[in-house]
């Protein structure tokens, strides 16, 4: 009885993370066609897999206009775009996107797995030990419909700025909804209620 219960608990306790797993999904081609099938993105190499009945393809963001995929982790659907990127000064590079918020300023991130060492405390072992396991990580970046990318490092000031034509109705509803600067969900709010006022 203790084996099962302890394997069991050791299958719940792994998280499975969004870009190591296949998803339903469809892909827009750069030469319009569509592929439905199972996807399974690679944002560090900008790359997607597909697997439609018994055939895998490997496309990379150069082949790519968008993909849409539902992803049972969140139970929700996620739509990335192959955006041109300046990698280097004057050298542009197709990379993979999420779109959060698409709008007159539009919200977008790159995510990546990174290690994280977490302290615990071991009755067996009687002290301390650290423990490491992969969490995710997002770089956000805003577009406004006419302008170029902005990374956000997540600093209130560079925040501010791109929204300094409704500066104080932004600090005023981030402060009545106590949200955070450095939360995905909570950038989506802020950036949604930003293009509400201007229209966007």
């Amino acid at each position: 009885m203790f084996i099962v219960f302890a394997c069991s608990y050791a299958i719940s306790a792994a998280q499975e993370f969004p870009s190591e797993i296949f998803h339903e999904g469809k892909v827009i081609l750069s030469t319009e066609d569509t592929i439905k099938g199972q996807i399974k993105y690679n944002l560090q190499n900008d790359l997607i897999e597909v697997i439609t009945g018994n055939v895998v393809q490997t496309l990379t963001a150069r082949k790519i206009v968008s993909f849409t995929i539902f992803d049972k982790t969140v139970d929700m659907y996620r739509t990335f775009y192959s955006v041109p990127f300046n990698r280097e000064p004057n050298y542009k590079v197709p990379m993979l996107f999420e779109v959060l918020f698409e709008g007159k300023l539009s919200l977008l991130a790159r995510e990546t797995l990174i290690e994280v060492t977490v302290p615990q405390y071991s009755y067996y072992y009687r002290g301390p030990y650290n423990n490491s396991r992969k969490r995710l990580s997002y770089d956000y970046y805003f577009l406004p419909q006419k302008g170029n990318f902005t990374k956000y490092n997540l600093k209130k000031f560079e925040l501010f700025d791109l929204m300094k034509d409704r500066e104080p109705q932004i600090k005023q509803y981030i402060k009545k909804n106590s949200l955070k600067i450095d939360s995905r969900r909570d950038l989506i709010r802020i950036v949604s209620y930003y293009n509400s006022l201007i229209g966007g």
